[in-house]
């Protein structure tokens, strides 16, 4: 393919995390068109560079790459297939979903464009709206190694790119992500209220561990998160319960039993189920809270 001021990226789902995604592209030189089911999203980015489209179908038309950062495998199906993208694609275009869906929905995703000659990658990211910003995102790719050398430039404005696999092993690496985010964020909130119990402070807590063998991304962020009590998605608790649910789905396809997972997840869809679907994942903290104020 020739260079980045020469191809034309097509983006469709510009919300928290797709709309920076889209920005990277565009600082980066590429024309690129945007489409969102909320089209003010959309045309917000207009004044960044980007071309708005009416429609999905229009805003691939012309498009050597087409990003999906939706909110699930049905979303991006109905876009991809009833929205008539897949039938606006041209020839040799290459579709990259960023969107966290379930593996077996990426493979039949990829298997359905093989088939109109359209190549197709499931890689999902990982770093937030932070990372999306930042251009630091984690990429876990599936798909064809061919295929993703030719979008080596694509990925490098977005952040740091891995092939995991075949198609659907991006899916799987970003379950197996939202595994270690979702037990974690459980892990720092417990122990958040621990040492608030025992008489400690939590921002002093934080403050001292940092840089010993607790040290993530978990702690620094939404660690700080909690400590000032900023729930804002972020990252919607009604999206982890989303990728949980696929976790656990795909667990039993593969007669796996996760109980830390398990466990997690349920704390999530009681959190969820009690009002709380959009709010940040870090937020857990207050569904213990809530547990621990009932108990006693």
């Amino acid at each position: 393919m020739s260079n980045a001021r020469t191809r034309h990226i097509a983006f469709l789902g510009t919300g928290l995390m797709g709309a920076p995604m889209a920005r990277r592209l565009l600082s980066a030189g590429f024309a690129v068109t945007v489409w969102n089911r909320d089209s003010r999203k959309a045309e917000a980015l207009v004044a960044d560079g980007a071309t708005c489209a009416s429609d999905a179908a229009t805003a691939v038309s012309d498009a050597d790459i087409v990003f999906t950062m939706l909110s699930d495998g049905s979303a991006v199906g109905a876009v991809l297939f009833d929205g008539g993208v897949a039938d606006a694609l041209k020839a040799g275009a290459i579709v990259i979903d960023s969107s966290s869906i379930a593996p077996d929905i990426a493979r039949d995703h990829a298997l359905r464009l093989e088939k109109r000659g359209i190549a197709h990658v499931d890689a999902p990211v990982s770093g937030g709206v932070v990372g999306a910003e930042a251009g630091t995102l984690a990429i876990m790719a599936g798909g064809d190694a061919d295929v993703l050398e030719k979008l080596a430039d694509v990925f490098a404005p977005l952040g740091r790119l891995t092939h995991v696999g075949p198609s659907g092993a991006g899916q799987i690496c970003k379950l197996a992500n939202q595994q270690i985010v979702a037990i974690t964020i459980g892990a720092v909130a417990e122990a958040m209220m621990l040492v608030e119990a025992g008489g400690a402070s939590r921002e002093k807590f934080r403050d001292a561990i940092r840089g010993g063998f607790a040290e993530s991304r978990i702690l620094e962020l939404h660690g700080k998160r909690m400590v000032e009590r900023q729930f804002q998605p972020g990252g919607p608790s009604r999206l982890q319960l989303k990728d949980l649910n696929a976790v656990a789905a795909t667990a039993e396809s593969l007669s796996l039993e996760l109980p830390l997972s398990m466990e997690v997840r349920r704390a999530f869809q009681a959190f969820v189920e009690d009002g709380h679907g959009e709010t940040d994942h870090s937020g857990l903290l207050l569904h213990l809270e809530k547990i621990n104020r009932r108990e006693r």
